[in-house]
């Protein structure tokens, strides 16, 4: 089902770099995009709703459809839960230096040299969760931000 073309006659790369701006950056894919800039430019062109975002929880979805002059409605709960901002952070004793952490991590907010230990630039992270199901060891744990 195609949605309207919000805001005819406005450049849609500049509308795009408005909803990027009110999206979180946590760069996390589960409003099924590969990051916030491409969820942005699809809302853009018309091409997804505001409600994909559960980082940005409903309030970040009713500023989606202020800007794009759509009716309000809640963020779609089955692409996953709203929740406080938070960071990984790698528990040092266990690390074993694999890297699979680093090659999930969409914001390169983990550094660490193969088979030494790894830790997390906390500004850098956004809490996207992406690295804690790629640690074979589970040695990486969210904690508030």
């Amino acid at each position: 089902m195609a949605l309207r073309i919000p805001n005819p006659g406005r450049p849609i790369a500049e509308l795009a770099e408005r909803l990027d701006r009110l999206l979180p950056q946590t760069q996390c894919g589960q409003c099924g995009y590969a990051g916030c800039r491409p969820y942005a430019e699809a809302m853009a062109r018309g091409e997804a709703d505001i409600d994909h975002c559960p980082p940005g929880g409903d309030e970040g979805a009713r500023a989606l459809a202020r800007l794009l002059d759509v009716p309000a409605k809640p963020f779609d709960r089955t692409r996953g839960e709203h929740k406080p901002p938070q960071v990984a952070l790698i528990v040092e004793a266990d690390c074993i230096g694999c890297t699979k952490c680093i090659q999930a991590c969409p914001v390169d907010a983990i550094v660490g040299g193969s088979k030494h230990m790894h830790t997390v630039i906390d500004p850098l992270c956004t809490g996207c969760e992406l690295c804690v199901p790629a640690c074979p060891v589970d040695c990486i744990v969210l904690v508030p931000a």
